[in-house]
């Protein structure tokens, strides 16, 4: 990119993007460059506007409270049940490695993709895997179907693989194209591994390879950023700090992305392979291998409403010969980013979002694994899905499965007050749309919130002061419409810049938009999908 942009948030990239960090020589964040200098009006017009960072908060006396989902009591909801699932010396695997869960609006089924042992047809080592698919009617209860491949099996590629992606492409005008497989091979030859791209118009019958990578590190994945319009692969890179960092790779055309990535030289810099960044100094540490540098093992993206949700696969070790040594798995847990800008994310906290378990027969007693896709929505939650890997006695790297965990609608963080009446008050904020919305609970006793609107000036404005504003209370709702007692809407604010105070008891605050529609469709992106949303991926009527 060589003119500046400015992102639908009013956020506006530099000259040069994606940005040039130096490696550094030591642990640190990330820095976040617009939590610093933020836009002087921030549009809101795309997304529920959620409080995962301080981006939108001007001051509050609120309190961020960070939440976790909470795990499906019926998991794991895939798990190697097949022969053809297992390596040659039986191991099993059953779940996705970042690849992909969707809902698809087409067959209106949740849909996975997932590696498996592949040691009915990859002899060569003890550890070869390909790409399997099941299918859901309500993304508890997964099913294998039989298919035609490799007919009698659910296998949908035979190539033996490590990571892959499996993204639903729904800005896709060629329906040939819909599906896209960015999947990281063996080549034959070499043994070495290269990101493969294939294209499908149901996600079954892949076509040939159509692109391909040069030598790569395994565990790369991709993703696409609708913000900027760019595909992206997250790839695995070794700086002075971790052998477990990330560097970055973007263009607009994933079959140029797939043909420009490589692996690096640290000595000689790359035109399109940027250093992304390395484990920083709040990285969790294995309570019983402390002495262990925790890395990144792997980093799957989405676009969320308004974000763009980074999904952490955070290693704490030990090391594999410390692992087999002892007769355990790795410790990779689940962790969150946020980001306005696709490049930069910002971890509020280090906290893992998906645990592991570390109990007798626990399907995720070790080696956690994000997946594309996720979140999916489904009413008010947010189906999340990972890998997890049980303690066996076959191969101590294998037995995989699939979880599910669910999570309030825009759940992340929420602003919480106490038993005293707290505010928050947004930073200058313009807007398209009509109705005011938020996400909230205020259902607990004296549990209740109001919206005040103010001028650039930070005046109130009249007719939407505190005390005109129809106050929330004895509710708890993921969207909530809020309207003034001579007011309904904001057709009479329509160009004028506001912010909007909130003033909350004795609850949570996790979102507020603005819509065009009375029915509260956010415009917003809706990462996986799922049942009743507009096919296009954006929140719509």
């Amino acid at each position: 990119m060589t003119a500046q942009t400015t992102l639908s948030n009013g956020i506006e990239l530099p000259a040069q993007w994606p940005p040039r960090y130096e490696v550094p020589a030591e642990r640190k964040e990330m820095p976040v460059p617009y939590l610093q200098q933020k836009p002087e009006v921030i549009p809101v017009n795309t997304g529920r506007q959620l409080f995962v960072d301080s981006f939108l908060i001007e001051e509050t006396t609120l309190v961020p409270v960070y939440h976790k989902p909470n795990f499906y009591a019926g998991n794991p909801v895939l798990e190697p049940t097949e022969k053809w699932e297992e390596t040659t010396e039986g191991a099993p695997y059953a779940s996705p490695f970042s690849d992909g869960i969707w809902y698809d609006d087409q067959t209106g089924k949740f849909r996975m993709w997932y590696l498996a042992g592949a040691g009915t047809i990859h002899k060569q080592s003890n550890q070869t895997f390909y790409t399997c698919y099941a299918e859901s009617e309500d993304g508890k209860h997964w099913t294998k179907p039989t298919l035609d491949l490799v007919p009698g099996t659910n296998i949908v590629d035979t190539c033996n693989r490590d990571a892959a992606t499996v993204w639903l492409d729904r800005m896709e005008k060629d329906p040939a194209k819909r599906w896209k497989f960015f999947n990281v091979e063996r080549r034959p030859l070499d043994s070495r591994w290269s990101c493969i791209l294939k294209y499908s118009a149901d996600g079954i019958h892949w076509s040939e390879g159509v692109a391909q990578s040069g030598d790569l590190y395994d565990r790369t994945s991709a993703f696409y950023n609708p913000f900027t319009g760019k595909w992206a692969l997250s790839m695995r890179y070794s700086t002075p700090v971790s052998y477990r960092s990330r560097a970055y790779l973007e263009h607009s055309d994933p079959e140029m992305l797939v043909s420009l990535a490589h692996r690096m030289r640290r000595d000689v810099p790359d035109k399109f392979v940027h250093f992304w960044f390395t484990p920083d100094d709040k990285e969790l540490r294995h309570p019983k291998y402390p002495e262990v540098e925790p890395g990144i093992y792997n980093f799957d993206a989405i676009a969320y409403e308004s974000i763009m949700l980074g999904l952490y696969s955070a290693w704490c070790g030990p090391e594999n010969d410390i692992c087999k040594r002892d007769g355990i798995q790795k410790r990779n847990v689940v962790s969150l980013g946020y980001s306005r800008d696709g490049f930069h994310f910002s971890r509020p906290t280090h906290e893992a979002f998906m645990d592991v378990n570390e109990t007798e027969g626990a399907w995720n007693w070790g080696n956690m694994q994000s997946i594309n896709g996720v979140p999916l929505i489904v009413g008010d939650s947010l189906y999340f899905y990972s890998s997890g890997r049980r303690l066996n006695k076959i191969m101590w790297d294998s037995y995989t499965s699939t979880g599910l965990a669910t999570l309030r609608r825009d759940g992340f963080v929420s602003m919480r007050a106490g038993r005293e009446e707290g505010t928050l008050t947004t930073e200058k904020l313009s807007f398209d749309g009509k109705y005011f919305f938020v996400n909230a609970d205020v259902k607990a006793k004296k549990a209740q919130l109001a919206v005040e609107l103010l001028d650039e000036q930070g005046t109130p404005i009249p007719g939407f002061t505190k005390k005109d504003c129809v106050v929330m209370k004895k509710a708890d709702s993921t969207k909530q419409l809020v309207t003034w007692k001579n007011n309904a809407d904001l057709s009479s604010l329509k160009g004028k810049v506001i912010r909007a105070k909130f003033y909350l008891t004795n609850g949570d605050l996790y979102a507020f938009w603005i819509s065009p529609w009375q029915s509260g469709e956010s415009r917003g992106y809706t990462a996986g999908g799922g049942p009743g949303l507009n096919a296009c991926g954006v929140d719509r009527p």
